[in-house]
């Protein structure tokens, strides 16, 4: 296999020269690199050639597909598609030959379970930092969710799915063990806790309770390679889940910090062990709190170390911010129009991020350049960018286009995680634990009612059969301490059966 990856060639002038090629030094493929130009100038079939050119050289691929497109990659291309002959021109202008068809080994997935095996993770994993920015809370409500896993964590509940957060958080709200975790944990507010538990219902709604849960995935499924060799390309189908932002920008930051806490550092490896391509890249960063900010930065920064390369998918280079800029190496640049004086703020800045080249005014080829054409900078072996050339990207061996229904259903039966995620699990957490403990708490307190009601029954009954004495008399002093005493020490025994119920009872 070739320690780097063909992008394309030739100079948009169509010259074809063979001396013009753009590759990718696979050494270098983890230092990230971005994928940015206008709807329609062939972004998309760009991630598609660097898809399955990192799957031929043994490189695992996550993508998420977010029209469908990119689902092609698995089938391959065909001399009766209407873009044959000009893929076929394409090839050999950039001095590729002749033009073969294969497609590249698929793995299928989706949050929803629809068009691909299920993709899940738990509400643990997930923690309270991604799924506050998921529900959109406040930095109060946020605090209530970590006293919320704190106290899991230190009273043994498995957080799994969203019924165990919401079985939580509605235990929390009984007055009594409001109480006490408040006395060791912070103020928990009944204010701010039914605001969590309004956004969790609204989080149910957007259909995110098919994404939590188990089998959680396991991240070497991510990383397979097949008997030959080329690694599977994972793809995510977003065509649902990206009418749900937060939830698609929350799930692949979650998946790539997984990642980061997951993988050992290996520095820098001949090649990536996965190629992470995120489009829509701009939804990862809008509206993103500071906190969340400086975790993704990061998690790109250091991300690099564990042989995992990131590359971000948007229109805008300027969709993200100026700090995981600077972290990316390997820039693809396809057109940008320029008809508003932002837009040509735009067309500047990205120009101004590449190396120059003499040749041409960089500025101005962004504006001027036509579909499947790009401006490429990738580092060199020493790790420095290479001076910037106009490239024609070369043709897909795959086929353009999305696969159809049953083509997919094809792929997923010989999928190697074939039935390992397809079932729901649901293990013993901490839905099941309170509501047992529930359950002893109410029966505890309908013996103590029952015992009240006898002894109440059986003071009337002595009462009907004259055993009352004749006249009242005033306790004593000491039959009024016994009193009190009885009832203090009844009071304390119950406060010591109910948190002992409800997990609060010191051991």
């Amino acid at each position: 296999m070739s320690d780097t990856i063909f992008l394309g060639g030739a100079d948009a002038n169509g010259t074809g020269h063979p001396d013009a090629a753009q590759s990718l030094i696979l050494k270098v493929a983890n230092r990230h690199g971005i994928v940015a130009g206008a709807t329609g100038t062939g972004k998309t079939v760009t991630l598609q050639v660097m898809a399955q050119a990192f799957s031929d050289a043994g490189v695992p691929v996550f993508a998420a597909d977010v029209k469908g497109d990119l689902s092609g990659i698995c089938m391959p291309g065909s001399e009766t598609h209407k873009a044959h002959a000009n893929l076929t021109a394409r090839a050999q202008q950039i001095g590729m030959g002749e033009l073969k068809y294969v497609g590249a080994p698929t793995v299928f997935w989706d949050v929803f379970g629809e068009t691909g095996h299920p993709i899940r993770a738990t509400i643990s994993e997930m923690g309270p930092l991604l799924l506050s920015r998921l529900m959109g809370l406040t930095d109060v409500q946020e605090g209530v969710l970590n006293i919320a896993f704190q106290y899991a964590d230190d009273n043994g509940l498995l957080l799994l799915d969203l019924k165990d957060l919401r079985k939580l958080l509605v235990s929390l709200g009984d007055d009594t063990l409001r109480t006490e975790i408040s006395r060791k944990y912070g103020n928990v507010a009944p204010a701010s806790l039914s605001a969590v538990q309004r956004e969790l219902l609204v989080l149910e709604r957007d259909g995110a309770e098919r994404f939590f849960g188990e089998p959680a995935l396991e991240l070497a499924d991510l990383m397979r390679t097949t008997l030959d060799g080329r690694g599977y390309v994972n793809i995510l189908d977003a065509r649902k889940l990206i009418n749900s932002p937060k939830l698609y920008s929350t799930f692949l930051l979650w998946l790539l910090s997984e990642l980061f806490e997951e993988l050992p550092e290996i520095g820098d490896p001949d090649k990536p062990r996965l190629v992470f391509f995120f489009d829509e890249a701009h939804l990862l960063f809008s509206d993103a709190p500071p906190a969340l900010l400086q975790k993704i930065e990061q998690v790109v920064r250091l991300i690099r170390s564990k042989g995992v390369g990131v590359y971000f998918v948007t229109q805008n280079p300027r969709d993200l911010p100026e700090s995981v800029i600077a972290q990316l190496g390997n820039r693809l640049q396809h057109a940008l129009r320029a008809y508003t004086p932002t837009e040509q703020k735009a067309v500047k800045s990205a120009a101004s991020s590449f190396r120059p080249n003499p040749a041409f005014k960089t500025e101005a080829a962004i504006t001027e350049m036509g579909v499947g054409e790009a401006l490429v900078s990738t580092l060199e072996a020493k790790g420095a960018p290479t001076m910037v050339q106009k490239t024609l990207i070369r043709p897909p061996s795959s086929r353009l286009g999305p696969a159809t229904d049953p083509e997919r259903a094809e792929v997923q039966k010989v999928s190697p995680v074939f039935g390992k995620y397809d079932k729901t699990i649901d293990r013993e957490s901490a839905y099941e634990i309170l509501s047992k403990r529930e359950e002893i708490a109410a029966k505890e307190a309908e013996k103590l009612a029952k015992l009240e009601a006898k002894e109440k029954e059986a003071a009337a009954k002595a009462k009907a059969k004259g055993k009352a004495p004749a006249r009242s008399r005033r306790m004593t002093t000491t039959e009024r301490a016994a009193n009190n005493a009885a009832s203090t020490a009844s009071r304390e025994i119950t406060r010591y059966i109910l948190r002992g119920i409800f997990g609060t009872r010191k051991r």
